[in-house]
């Protein structure tokens, strides 16, 4: 869940910059869980009150995630070296998002593996002293 609110709260609308593998692809898993959760329960609410509109909410949902969604795919596809818009590319970008990064810094950032990295594990956590 620390890696889908980095992308939602701390990357909203970054665009630059590199998304390791797992950053991209555990947003994707709890963006889908929540979206279709969100599609069955409401789902089921509206057959129960018999209104349709209440389905509007996933809309909403999907709409306010839509920018961090292309950020994290675009920062995604600089952690392989290229650029953002090889997302439009369907099954080329699927390769891309499950191919291993670019060890060490790239035209467009360091590298978010190295020990020097310690983004997501300070997220959520204070420090005790």
């Amino acid at each position: 869940m620390k890696w889908y609110l980095k992308v939602v709260r701390d990357n909203y609308a970054n665009f630059n910059g590199r998304a390791r593998r797992k950053e991209y692809w555990m947003f994707i898993l709890f963006h889908m869980i929540f979206t279709y959760g969100g599609l069955i329960v409401l789902g089921l609410i509206a057959a129960a009150l018999d209104s349709p509109f209440i389905l509007f909410i996933v809309h909403i949902y999907l709409f306010a995630v839509l920018i961090p969604t292309i950020a994290v795919a675009v920062r995604r596809m600089h952690d392989v070296g290229k650029s953002g818009w090889y997302m439009l590319i369907p099954i080329y970008s699927f390769i891309l998002a499950i191919t291993e990064g670019e060890k060490g810094t790239n035209q467009y950032g360091p590298d978010p593996k190295s020990a020097d990295n310690e983004e997501i594990n300070t997220i959520g956590t204070t420090e005790i002293e």
